[in-house]
């Protein structure tokens, strides 16, 4: 099931009508005001559509042109400065270069485009925490429809069983085996959260005395507050069932966004799912995320 919406316009919306009805007619009983209210905090924010907008691939596009336009302007003006640079195949060989730079620098951002996005899906953590149970995990995506950027909202039917235990049995090894690799790949799973620094009410009220002028203007400045940067993990020490529970909810998103977008790995050998050219949301987590050779896990 997919929900679709213009992006373009700050005033349109997903159908959360037409959402209910198909959720019912699948059988899923959900609290409609409970998860209406976790999609809109969690995609339908201004803040957050505005960057889904900037993260497009109709932004991206228009950047990479813009990028190819400049860079090659730049290297011709060089060029030509050079005794060399007046013949036409020194054109050639600037158009090259700009061409070969700027398809470096796609590649790059689809590269990052595989990896997980905390600005969208780790945001739709909480909407899979309810859906998961009823055996549907909620990724969002973005497409091109002439001018237009379609947002779309993607309901992929998953049942959690078999890939909770099989999750659950991997971490109770990697926790007999590697149990460093496995606990440098879960601290690489946080994402940064801006605290309020709240002092000591005694210290606060010395403070307040110390600031205070001699001779009272009448004016109370409205302070800003003072705040500063936390780490926080998403997936605390505990049983691994639990982790294995967190891990599947955390990255279902950003599964379902590279499912429906063909960019998922091939699966391996060994997976719970035969005759499967793509892996299960288990294998993938093993694979991607809990690989102690490398960090797979990055903010954006």
């Amino acid at each position: 099931m997919v929900l679709s919406m213009d992006n373009n316009c700050s005033a349109t919306s997903f159908d959360m009508e037409l959402c209910a009805q198909k959720l019912k007619s699948l059988g899923v009983q959900v609290a409609e005001d409970q998860w209406r209210r976790l999609i809109q905090d969690a995609v339908l924010k201004p803040e957050v559509r505005r960057y889904m907008f900037y993260n497009s691939r109709a932004f991206q596009i228009a950047i990479a042109v813009v990028f190819y336009m400049s860079l090659w302007t730049n290297i011709y003006s060089t060029v030509q400065l050079c005794s060399f640079g007046r013949y036409w195949e020194a054109s050639v060989l600037v158009t090259l270069a700009a061409v070969a730079v700027t398809v470096v620098v796609i590649l790059v951002i689809d590269c990052r485009q595989r990896k997980i996005n905390v600005n969208t899906d780790v945001r739709l953590a909480a909407v899979n925490e309810i859906f998961i149970k009823h055996g549907l995990i909620v990724g969002i995506t973005d497409a091109l429809d002439g001018p237009h950027n379609i947002l779309q909202l993607w309901f992929v039917h998953f049942s959690p069983e078999r890939c909770l235990q099989s999750l659950a049995a991997h971490i109770t090894d990697l926790q007999r085996t590697r149990e460093s690799g496995l606990q440098h790949s879960l601290d690489q799973i946080c994402v940064v959260m801006e605290a309020v620094v709240r002092p000591d009410l005694g210290m606060e009220e010395e403070a307040l005395r110390e600031e205070s002028p001699l001779l009272s203007s009448g004016v109370n400045p409205n302070k800003e507050p003072v705040t500063c940067n936390e780490l926080l993990h998403l997936v605390p020490k505990g049983p691994p069932e639990v982790m294995a529970q967190q891990l599947l909810v955390i990255f279902s998103g950003c599964y379902v966004r590279l499912l429906v977008t063909g960019r998922l790995p091939r699966a391996v050998a060994g997976g719970h799912l035969e005759h499967s050219s793509v892996p299960c949301l288990c294998q993938f987590v093993k694979t991607t995320v809990l690989n102690t050779h490398r960090s797979w896990f990055m903010g954006r």
